[in-house]
């Protein structure tokens, strides 16, 4: 979908500057109140977070094999 309006900007712009400065607006992140560029949050796991989340993954699995069988 987001490609779908990004050609539509593109085929809105008269040349080439006009579609790198429509580009650089639709994909520049947001600013804060103060004027600084806002960045995502980090979405990083710790080892220990890591390895807890496949532990919950291997137990889900065997869950649903075990009900696959029966």
């Amino acid at each position: 979908m987001l490609s779908a309006a990004e050609a539509a900007i593109d085929d809105a712009a008269a040349d080439d500057t006009e579609r790198q400065r429509n580009r650089a607006r639709l994909y520049t992140p947001p600013r804060t109140a103060d004027g600084r560029r806002m960045r995502p949050a980090g979405t990083r796991l710790d080892a220990a977070s890591a390895q807890a989340l496949m532990a919950q993954l291997a137990a889900e699995d065997a869950q649903l094999a075990g009900r696959r069988t029966s």
